[in-house]
Parts: structure tokens; C-alpha cells; sequence
């Protein structure tokens, strides 16, 4: 081993705003913020970190199209069916991506980046 991982960055329009949709998405704790940066971690400040990082002139991902590709996307795992965590999803601000498959679905974040909600089985 090199090293332990210690954070994820991701470029942003509105650091705070995407931590907010991040904190709650992931049950995770905004530890820091300020105009061009934000942090989320787990409970008690254990690592790894999210970070949310301002971007000038941000220009999102446009998932499935590689015009701009995706550069990165996170899989949440929920123990719930589909359409209830859908439901939370949207209500924070997420939009779907229009895919649906047996074990997973794909969504934006507020920025536009995309991730999945997938089954405890996949």
C-alpha cells in the first residue's frame, strides 16, 4: 500500500448547495464551507472527505453523451425499494437521468453530475 484514501474532490458551481444535497443524500456531517469550497464527512470526522470545490464557468457532465464526459459518479446503496428513494432523491434536488435497470437507477446532482442508486444485492 502507497497510501489511504483521504477525500474526493468535485467541481462545482455552488460549493455549499452541493454539500447540502450531499450531507443529506449520504447521511454525512458539512464540517467546513466557505464562497469556493465545502466539506462533508462521516459522523465523529472520520475519512474519507467529500469536497465540493467552485468552478468558474462550470459546464456539467452530459451523462450518456460523452460531449462532456461524466468524469467521475458515486453508487448510493439503499435498503429501500426504488421509487421510495427516488422520491427522496427529487425532493433534494436530484433530476433523473432517465435510466432504469433491474439493480440500479441513474440521477444528476444539483450540479449535474450523475449517480446511481443501486440494490444492497448489486
Amino acid at each position: 500500500m502507497i497510501g489511504t484514501f483521504e477525500s474526493i474532490i468535485i467541481d462545482c458551481p455552488d460549493p455549499r448547495a452541493l454539500a447540502r444535497f450531499y450531507s443529506q443524500l449520504l447521511g454525512l456531517e458539512i464540517v467546513g464551507y466557505d464562497e469556493d469550497w465545502a466539506e462533508i464527512v462521516a459522523e465523529g470526522g472520520r475519512r474519507p472527505l467529500v469536497a465540493f470545490q467552485q468552478v468558474a464557468e462550470y459546464n456539467p457532465p452530459q451523462w450518456p453523451s460523452q460531449s462532456v464526459p461524466q468524469q467521475m459518479h458515486i453508487d448510493v446503496r439503499i435498503d429501500t425499494d426504488f421509487d421510495t428513494a427516488e422520491a427522496a432523491v427529487l425532493a433534494l434536488g436530484a433530476t433523473s437521468a432517465g435510466s432504469e435497470h433491474p439493480t440500479f437507477r441513474v440521477y444528476r446532482d444539483p450540479a449535474g453530475h450523475p449517480f446511481c442508486l443501486i440494490k444492497p444485492n448489486d
